[in-house]
């Protein structure tokens, strides 16, 4: 057959009955792509979810097995008695502590999800006119595969790595230790650094503050405990914090 005679009539309509369908399927494949949501919820009032589905580094998960919304009930509540202001939505980046470099933004594209809340504290016999005491950020993050695992090991080479860091013109020092009987695994940093007068003057007295990190499962949460305009933080209410926020989680995963 000459390359220039017409195909028969019925090959004709099959060919030409699959051109509306593959342009179908097109058009229905570009329909349902959708973006990468934030990495984070910006700071106002809590929302009923904090939807993120990027690692802090702003790599996206390639393959996310794992959650990628984060629900504000997976994020710990003060008791009434201690809490000076409702909690509040704020940018993970915002939330994350910073010592030597960015220890705790080390995710990895294993990260399926990341949402952080602050929270003002106070003592319990405080009065409601009184000064905070200090504020809690709490960061959540949610893993695929062993990414847990993975941040946990890599946070502790990096804090190893750091034992003093440059704190508000001062030299502060970390130390950390295993946190025992808190969710699969978890680490507690104590932070101590030159206490200063509101001038900036040098008393002679030292501040101190703490960091708390527990795994559970295939999420991590990391707590940045600061006190109330450079001063001391409360090492017995982030205690409590942390306790009550690994049975928080354990709850919204089951």
């Amino acid at each position: 057959m000459s390359r220039h005679t017409p195909l028969p009539p019925a090959r004709t309509r099959r060919v030409l009955a699959l051109i509306p369908l593959l342009g179908t399927i097109a058009l229905a494949t570009a329909c349902t792509t959708t973006e990468d949501p934030p990495a984070s919820t910006p700071s106002g009032a809590a929302p009923t979810s904090a939807a993120a589905a990027v690692d802090p580094t702003g790599q996206p998960s390639s393959s996310a097995s794992g959650p990628t919304t984060i629900p504000t009930s997976a994020f710990v509540e003060l008791p009434t008695e201690l809490r000076k202001s409702p909690r509040r939505t704020v940018p993970v980046e915002e939330a994350l502590p910073k010592l030597c470099g960015n220890e705790f933004g080390t995710g990895g594209r294993q990260v399926t999800a990341s949402a952080a809340m602050t929270v003002t504290y106070k003592k319990a016999d405080d009065n409601a006119g009184n000064t905070p005491q200090g504020m809690i950020h709490q960061t959540i993050f949610t893993f695929d595969g062993t990414g847990a695992t993975d941040y946990m090991g890599r946070l502790r080479t990096a804090l190893e790595a750091c034992p003093s860091f440059q704190h508000d013109g001062s030299r502060a020092t970390a130390k950390s230790e295993a946190l025992p009987g808190v969710g699969d695994e978890a680490l507690l940093l104590n932070l101590t650094w030159p206490a200063t007068s509101l001038n900036g003057e040098h008393t002679g007295g030292t501040e101190t503050s703490q960091i708390a990190v527990a795994r559970v499962d295939t999420v991590v949460t990391v707590f940045n405990d600061q006190g109330w305009e450079g001063s001391s933080g409360n090492p017995a209410i982030l205690d409590r914090v942390v306790r009550d926020a690994v049975q928080t989680i354990d709850t919204w995963q089951r």
